[in-house]
């Protein structure tokens, strides 16, 4: 076959002509580039706009004010904030890793611990070197250091914690310390401007300060299946290594501790906009008893509180949206006591209104023991005035309500009472059941995160379980080992669990 090379080439210029043609002509034209030239010709000709919408020198003044206020809170304020590294031993459950070792690779779990250092954040509260941070920051730290904003690293002792408002005081001797001025949490109000301040990430991102606004009030929070009441929320950018740290108003004044953030999940662990702090005025509370005595004795009213949905409020005809609906009354409780009832919607605590049971669990937490009270309520349809004198909280939450007598036994992170038929109708279950019913776990222990309260402890080691004299004498015959043996019945199922003794 003769190949027509004439034919080819002329295909070939027909071929680049095109390309050509449609290059030069059909091509979207370029964006143009304008570089604005500040002058007066180019501004009189129409063809460009002023670059700043501030038509006088009063607005262009108070813009200056606003942004020397967040340069006056980096320069007054960084200096009470500090760096917190603590040193963790983690240590291996061995039992429950034996039998998976054994299995996949033929010998036993290795023995041992490991140890590894979080990062978070604090705030100095005073001259004598005590430093406010989260529970969460230090908690079963062996070695925990603290680097001030100069550079300086000291060693801290741990003063006291208390896991319910996940705070917690450490102190350093160093001298001429810059504590932060404490505002007035309540005060602050939705919209107005906050500054977080803190190591976000790393240490070498210490000291870091981002601003925003206080984007809601009042706001519970589950983190690690502990529900913390009435946070502040805001959209200044928070992240790991920011807790401990302070959120202060444009005053420059301590406003809140930053603790905990929304993230998408997965690997989106960062800031999205939604940061949530403790109000200071709690945490002054909680300080100044963790200091006096290393522990928290707090206030308690002794009702079961939900919120009040739309729903609700038309069934019980009342107005109100705010509040807290009282689901129960805790017997023997200051509450009943005082005359409060199921089914009253609590409004006002003194002269506070009341915007939900979160709102209503902070200020109850802040108050001091034994202090009197007036609480506003609605029952039926009608306002009224109830004075209360708040009691000492029971040191544990429990399950059976107004269950705060001393038969009870206390052990492993438990505590457990002999069935009565009181009990077994607030547990819902059998009053003839053998053994004794958790109904108080300690937060963080290994107990909370295995055990439910309303289980049932039928046996300890090898000895059956009827009540709990069983109970003790049973553990006294095993509190050598390193793991405590149970056997547990949750609702129609057995299952055998450990716990270590520590």
């Amino acid at each position: 076959m003769k190949i027509d090379l004439k034919k080819i080439g002329i295909i070939a210029f027909v071929l680049v002509i095109g390309v050509y043609l449609g290059v030069t002509f059909l091509r979207p034209e370029a964006e143009k580039v304008v570089v604005y030239e500040n002058n007066q010709d180019n501004v009189d000709s129409g063809r460009f706009v002023q670059a700043s919408v501030f038509k006088n020198k009063s607005d262009i003044k108070n813009l200056n004010s606003f942004n020397q206020a967040f340069v006056n809170i980096a320069e007054t304020v960084k200096p009470a904030v500090v760096t917190i590294t603590a040193e963790k031993v983690i240590k291996r459950n061995l039992s429950e890793q034996d039998e998976f070792f054994r299995k996949f690779f033929g010998f036993p779990a290795p023995e041992g611990e490991s140890r590894r250092t979080s990062l978070g954040s604090g705030v100095i509260v005073n001259e004598k070197g005590y430093i406010l941070t989260n529970n969460h920051v230090i908690e079963n730290g062996e070695k925990i250091s603290v680097q001030l904003s100069n550079g300086e690293v000291y060693k801290a002792e741990i003063i006291g914690t208390d896991s319910k408002t996940d705070l917690a005081v450490i102190k350093i001797d160093a001298k001429d310390l810059s504590p932060a001025t404490l505002g007035n949490s309540d005060k602050l109000q939705v919209g107005e401007w906050v500054a977080a301040i803190g190591s976000p990430l790393s240490e070498n991102l210490a000291h870091t300060i981002t601003a925003g606004i206080v984007s809601a009030k009042s706001r519970d929070v589950s983190i690690g299946g502990n529900t913390y009441a009435s946070f502040i929320q805001t959209d200044a950018a928070i992240n790991p290594g920011n807790s401990g740290g302070a959120l202060v108003n444009i005053q420059g004044e301590l406003v809140g501790i930053n603790t905990a953030i929304a993230t998408g999940g997965g690997f989106s662990q960062g800031n999205i906009g939604i940061g949530f702090a403790i109000p200071v005025n709690l945490a002054k509370s909680v300080m100044e008893d963790l200091i006096e005595t290393g522990h928290v004795e707090r206030a308690w009213l002794g009702v079961m509180i939900t919120p009040v949905s739309d729903r609700i409020a038309r069934a019980m005809d009342i107005e109100t949206r705010m509040g807290a609906l009282v689901n129960e009354v805790v017997e023997g409780s200051p509450a009943e006591k005082a005359g409060l009832k199921t089914g009253d919607v609590i409004t006002k605590f003194n002269a506070t209104k009341v915007d939900n049971p979160g709102h209503l669990t902070s200020m109850v937490m802040s108050a001091d023991i034994e202090e009197e009270v007036k609480l506003t309520v609605v029952r039926n349809g009608k306002e009224k005035t109830i004075d209360v004198e708040l009691g000492k909280r029971p040191e544990e939450d429990e399950l059976a309500s107004g269950e705060t007598d001393s038969s009870a036994e206390e052990l492993l992170g438990m505590r457990c009472k002999n069935i009565t038929s009181q009990l077994a109708q607030k547990l819902d279950i059998n009053v003839d059941e053998e053994g004794v019913a958790i109904v108080g776990l300690e937060r963080n222990s290994e107990a909370a995160q295995k055990l439910r309260l309303g289980d049932i402890i039928k046996r300890i080691g090898k000895m059956p379980v009827s009540n709990l004299e069983d109970l003790q004498q049973g553990y006294e015959e095993i509190k050598d080992k390193q793991y405590i043996l149970l056997l547990i019945k949750r609702d129609d199922h057995t299952m055998f669990t450990t716990l270590e003794n520590e």
